[in-house]
């Protein structure tokens, strides 16, 4: 998403500018990125085409909830569970970003008009780049899947305002919409059936934009097109003002700076823990003793996403900021004495890092690239396949169709390298080249 800067893991804009801890307009400095965020941000994007490869490749896909621990396997469960980190840390970072291009020296007025006109476009290409991508079909009766892109999109737009107020209350708004937004969950608004049921008001089709999952006609009458509310606003505008007010400890010095990442991932962490314990508030879904012990805890661990719950964002944000605490922290990815090793681990953080620095680009990229291995591979085994050019609402598992886990991590594997050169090359565009569109891509 927006681009950040960098310090290789130490050190700080404030310390390259000279500009103080506090001082609201930096000096511009150099354009350099941060890796520590490129690459957490890679690697949940990496992360994030193993959940899409499972939608379109994995047997059970329309079957039924890999969550559902009376039906699914040890395997099936981490590998949905896994990727519950990736639009939390693509929002987060998303705002993150947007600081970081304040204090690289970007006035709050430019600021504000960029995040507009990009958070305008990421919403056209939600309903046009990644519904194709993600449907192959062009059917009318289908208008769009709502999803990550959207709420970023929107996201973007509310920060606009919200950059101008003092950060302290930037945070304090961020915070409060996710600490308080379950107090929500008991207002419901009527979902609906399908042909034949009523239409939801025009003020219920809002509240699900705003708070509720669902899908509904965008006419006040059916048939219409449906409108599909993957990921309700709130409380991802929350999710990404704090990100906003993280971005400031990217101007301290580098001692300080992760002193305050371990502290706020280890709070998260042990609150979590805490109030799932508790399990009185902050989860709509109650954990349980399960057939045994790790089921138990994967069960306590299972929480929920649309919308995200204030448990399902400590659980994954506290981790990921300790991530970057550790990335900060001369780390290596891959640990062992020979230097052969040490090699290894660069490199392997050089491939994250590289889908790190062009986030939407791969986005975009993986959807067809996912479902077309998918579409091919199906049409190879001779499995059904016409509901891979199908939109959501005609998808209807068949019998015989799709492949065990071990297929859908081979056909991830096999997407991500393919598009590797590509996201690797458009990264070197970027470097080279200040165009303003590449912002926009």
């Amino acid at each position: 998403m927006p681009e950040s800067a960098s310090n290789n893991g130490e050190g700080s804009i404030a310390s390259r500018t000279g500009a103080g801890p506090v001082n609201p307009e930096p000096a511009k400095p150099a354009r350099q990125r941060i890796d520590s965020i490129d690459l957490l941000r890679g690697i949940v994007m990496v992360i994030m085409m193993l959940d899409h490869t499972r939608d379109f490749v994995h047997s059970g896909a329309l079957l039924f909830d890999p969550l559902d621990l009376s039906k699914t396997t040890t395997a099936l469960f981490l590998t949905r569970w896994i990727t519950h980190f990736c639009a939390p840390v693509f929002v987060f970072l998303a705002g993150t970003g947007a600081y970081l291009q304040f204090a690289r020296g970007k006035s709050k007025r430019d600021l504000s008009r960029f995040l507009v006109t990009r958070g305008l476009w990421l919403i056209i290409l939600e309903f046009t780049a990644v519904r194709l991508g993600a449907t192959f079909s062009f059917d009318p009766r289908f208008l769009v899947m709502l999803q990550v892109i959207w709420v970023i999109g929107v996201s973007m737009i509310v920060l606009a305002a919200l950059i101008h107020l003092p950060l302290k209350v930037v945070a304090a708004f961020g915070l409060v919409m996710i600490a308080l937004h379950n107090l929500l969950d008991r207002y419901q608004a009527q979902p609906w059936q399908g042909p034949g049921s009523p239409v939801p008001s025009w003020g219920a089709k809002l509240w699900m934009l705003l708070h509720q999952q669902a899908f509904f006609p965008a006419g006040s009458h059916f048939p219409s097109p449906i409108v599909a509310v993957f990921y309700p606003l709130i409380p991802w505008i929350g999710v990404m003002a704090v990100g906003y007010a993280l971005g400031a400890l990217y101007r301290r010095d580098s001692k300080e700076r992760k002193r305050w990442l371990w502290w706020i991932g280890v709070v998260a962490v042990l609150l979590f823990a805490l109030i799932r314990a508790i399990d009185m508030y902050g989860e709509p879904r109650h954990w349980a003793r399960q057939k045994n012990v790790w089921f138990t805890v994967l069960s306590f661990v299972n929480t929920t996403k649309y919308p995200p719950s204030l448990l399902f964002l400590l659980m994954t944000l506290g981790p990921a900021i300790l991530l970057l605490f550790w990335f900060e922290s001369g780390y290596r990815l891959i640990t062992g004495p020979a230097a052969f090793l040490a090699s290894l681990s660069s490199k392997v953080r050089g491939f994250f890092v590289t889908f790190g620095r062009v986030p939407l680009f791969f986005y975009l990229l993986q959807w067809p690239t996912a479902h077309g291995i998918a579409l091919l591979l199906n049409i190879i085994a001779g499995k059904p396949w016409r509901w891979l050019v199908k939109t959501p609402i005609d998808w209807r598992y068949e019998p015989g169709m799709g492949f065990n886990i071990i297929v859908v991590y081979a056909c991830w594997i096999g997407g991500v390298l393919l598009l590797y050169p590509l996201c690797k090359w458009f990264a070197g565009v970027k470097a080279r080249r200040r165009d303003w569109w590449l912002s926009y891509l």
